[in-house]
């Protein structure tokens, strides 16, 4: 089954930048989505990002877009997100998450996931 390590979390000053890694093992990832979410105390799992491993367009939830940027090296196995302009309220723990086979509306759903990694914790704080 596929694994998935995420790694870069850590604290940043409001306006900060942050790049978090997704490492994925035990493909083959082919037809995989790889989506972002993030979980802050006492709230639900929320969409972050997401594309297909295999190239196509990125959605972004609208309260990144422009901040926040999705990319792949399949070279390694490993997507990133690139957080930028940070806010308090980008604080979470961040998850990557993958799946076979999803159509593009189902990027989005932390239900159509299987896979998760252990998370990592972003804060921004002064």
């Amino acid at each position: 089954q596929a694994q998935l390590v995420e790694s870069g979390g850590g604290l940043v000053q409001p306006g900060g930048s942050l790049t978090l890694s997704c490492a994925a093992s035990r493909g083959p990832f082919g037809t995989f989505v790889i989506s972002w979410f993030r979980q802050a105390p006492g709230q639900e799992r929320e969409f972050v990002a997401g594309s297909r491993w295999s190239g196509g367009a990125t959605r972004y939830a609208d309260s990144v877009k422009g901040r926040f940027t999705f990319s792949k090296d399949r070279a390694k196995d490993t997507v990133y997100l690139q957080m930028s302009s940070l806010k308090p309220e980008d604080t979470a723990t961040y998850y990557c998450a993958a799946a076979y086979n999803l159509r593009q509306p189902e990027i989005s759903d932390p239900g159509r996931f299987s896979y998760w990694g252990q998370g990592t914790q972003v804060t921004v704080s002064s």
